[in-house]
């Protein structure tokens, strides 16, 4: 029933896109997220979609092509924190998943201070009513620091801007992912 943190951010995701939104995939890894963001937006959506690794881009443009749903997504080589360089339009949704390329080099990580610099500029085009969902995944080496630096920033949010909900399993091994969602108040 309870389901894990990356089924509740699809519900929550699932909620508010609506066929024709815009959205982002801060970071797109294998392209799960991007291809179930394209899902949600449908054929007239847009998804634009980043990564520092050319083969999480790789991947993510294989699977979309897979499942024929390459149509009006954008993806560029460059850090989340640069997103407000290709993005300049409302959106209505942003995803993160945070850590590094699953199957990928361990080396490669998020960091605190672009994941932040990313939420900041997300803050700032995503439309009311609109949320962004990050996937903390805290395990790995710079993980735990990763986590307590923006658990940091997200308390500091202002609370008549934005609500922020934490999911977290806090009686599970293994540091399960937590999930923070950000809604931007109407």
């Amino acid at each position: 029933m309870l389901g894990n943190s990356l089924s509740i951010s699809k519900e929550y995701l699932k909620k508010v896109i609506k066929p024709g939104d815009t959205v982002i995939d801060a970071t797109c890894g294998n392209g799960l997220d991007t291809l179930y963001l394209k899902e949600l937006t449908g054929k007239e959506g847009k998804v634009f979609g980043f990564d520092i690794q050319d083969i999480a881009l790789e991947n993510t443009k294989k699977l979309l092509k897979e499942k024929g749903q390459e149509e009006n997504v954008f993806l560029t080589l460059c850090s989340h924190s640069e997103l407000d360089k290709y993005v300049c339009e409302p959106v209505k949704a942003v995803v993160f998943n945070l850590g590094y390329l699953p199957k990928g080099d361990h080396s490669i990580t998020t960091l605190p201070e672009t994941t932040i610099v990313a939420i900041e500029k997300a803050l700032q085009i995503l439309i009311p009513g609109g949320i962004i969902s990050v996937m903390i995944y805290h395990g790995g080496d710079s993980g735990f620091h990763e986590r307590d630096e923006l658990i940091k920033y997200l308390e500091r949010l202002d609370n008549k801007r934005f609500t922020v909900l934490m999911h977290n399993f806090i009686n599970q091994i293994n540091y399960p992912p937590i999930l923070a969602v950000i809604e931007k108040k109407k």
